[in-house]
Order: C-alpha cells, then structure tokens, then sequence
C-alpha cells in the first residue's frame, strides 16, 4: 500500500487584530442571573430629629397659620403649648384663613381635656417676650417662664427693603433681641430652637455669633424635615399666595439650631429698653 500523504491544512491568517466596534449597552442584555446583578441603591432614608419631649412646656414664637403647633398637639402629644403669633386675630384671619381651623381645634381640646395645657396669643413680639400691651410679649401667660423649649420658626422681618444688606442685618438685629427676651424665660437646661433656611441670604446671618454674642452656644445642628410635622404647611410672612402659587417652603433645606446657654448660671439679659429723655413720659406695658 502507498503512504497516505499527509493532509495539509491551512495556515492561519496573519491579519492584524482588529478590535471589535463597541456593542451598544441598550443592546447587551445583563447575563448575569438576577442574584448576581448589581441593584440599584435605594436613598437611604434619615430618621428625623425631634428636639422636644412629649413632656416638654414649650414656647412657640411667630407662628404662622398654626398648623406647626396643631401638628405638635396631634402628631407629637405634646399637651402643654404656649402659641403666639405677631399679627393680631383679624389679620391672621385675612392672611391665612386656614389658621381658624387649627385654632379652634387646639382650643376645644384645651376647653375638653383638663390634661391639655394649649393657649393661642395674637400680637406677641418675639423680641418683647413676657411684656404687656397691645404688641407686647404675651404678658403674664409668657413672663411667667420656665420653658424647656422656646421654638422660632424661619424667623424673618419681611418685605422692609430690597437692598439684601439691610435686610441681613434687620434679621440679625431679629434674632439677637429675640435671644435676649427669650433667654430669661427658659427652664434649668432649657433651649431655643431655631429653625432657618439654608445658603444665602440666611447664611449670612451667622446665627452662631449671634449666639455668642448674648451668651448662648449652638449645641447642635441637623436638616429640618418638614415630613416629620404631618400637617405642617410653611405659611410666608406675607400670607398665603393668590391661587396658592408653586411656592412651598416645607421643601426648600432648612436647618435646625439648637442653642443653649454657655454657663450653667447665665447672667439673664433682658431687651434693651429705649431711652428717653428727662421729663419725657413713659406709659408702661407691663400688665399687673
């Protein structure tokens, strides 16, 4: 028999290597099995901060339309509730007619439970807390004291002008002389709460050295999260936008100081008081 050749096969090709074109992502599909696949992170969600106790007797100053401190009664059992606002009855009435709602809610179950300690009061300055007359600090409801929180919600002056540095300094000259009225009022290891919005114009009123500057410290800060209050609607000082407008303040950043005094036995500062000149009469708004 003859040798059978040998087959010859063929040599392999010495063309370059070519990179494959990219493939689309939207057309490769994922062969992992779904164990193995890489899942979305979830935000995780951040508890919120409650800086009160149910037990607490607590001061609410420049409240809007109520419904911060409805939420405080209703969703957080807080039963003993000092609620002011600086508008008298019948502008609080015009600017935010919902306001009728929650008071006369918070005022029933005062009238109803002799357990609820809630008392709603018009025309109180938050910088003339504990004073009498007609827009004066709450009188003896207030002066009496003994707070363990004395709460201030985006505290601010208003439209009173357009130029951005006075208005800065109208609202720190707000909060240094609501500091100095509220300090006095507070109960051993009591605190203010403070409540602002975040980046500017508010950051420049560098509410930490306003605290230092009557001798308060911020003992700690943290997000304010409008969703831990069900019920809570951030009410402008203006009052309500025509139509309701797309305007809420619950979802714009804000941040929470809370301030408590440096010392254990602070020197209580009370408001500067105007002076007046000799012989001039001066009619006292303290009640009896």
């Amino acid at each position: 028999m003859g040798k059978s050749k040998k087959q010859k096969h063929p040599r392999a090709s010495h063309h370059p290597y070519t990179k494959p074109p990219n493939a689309d992502p939207r057309q490769v599909k994922n062969r992992l099995p779904p164990s193995q696949q890489q899942q979305p992170k979830k935000p995780q969600r951040i508890t919120p901060t409650i800086p009160f106790d149910p037990n607490d007797r607590i001061l609410l100053v420049g409240e809007g339309d109520f419904s911060f401190t409805h939420s405080l009664f209703t969703q957080h059992s807080c039963n003993s509730l000092i609620a002011t606002c600086y508008d008298t009855a019948s502008q609080l009435a015009a600017k935010y007619p919902q306001s009728a709602t929650y008071i006369d809610e918070l005022e029933a179950a005062a009238r109803e439970d002799e357990d609820v300690d809630i008392k709603i009061l018009y025309s109180v300055d938050a910088t003339k807390l504990g004073k009498g007359g007609l827009t004066g600090g709450g009188g003896k409801e207030v002066r009496r004291g003994g707070f363990d929180n004395v709460i201030f919600n985006f505290p601010h002056v208003g439209g009173l002008t357009k130029d951005v540095n006075r208005q800065v300094r109208h609202n720190q000259g707000l909060l240094v002389n609501f500091f100095k009225a509220a300090v006095p009022l507070l109960a051993p290891q009591g605190t203010i709460v403070v409540t602002i919005f975040e980046g500017e114009p508010y950051s420049l009123w560098n509410i930490r050295d306003l605290a230092r500057h009557v001798g308060l410290k911020v003992e700690r800060s943290f997000k304010f999260q409008a969703e831990a209050y069900p019920g809570y609607k951030h009410a402008r000082t203006l009052g309500n936008i025509e139509g309701g407008g797309g305007w809420k303040g619950e979802d714009r950043d804000a941040r929470t100081y809370i301030l408590e005094a440096k010392d254990e036995n602070p020197v209580q500062v009370q408001p500067n008081k105007p002076k007046h000149r000799k012989n001039e009469s001066s009619d006292s708004d303290e009640d009896g």
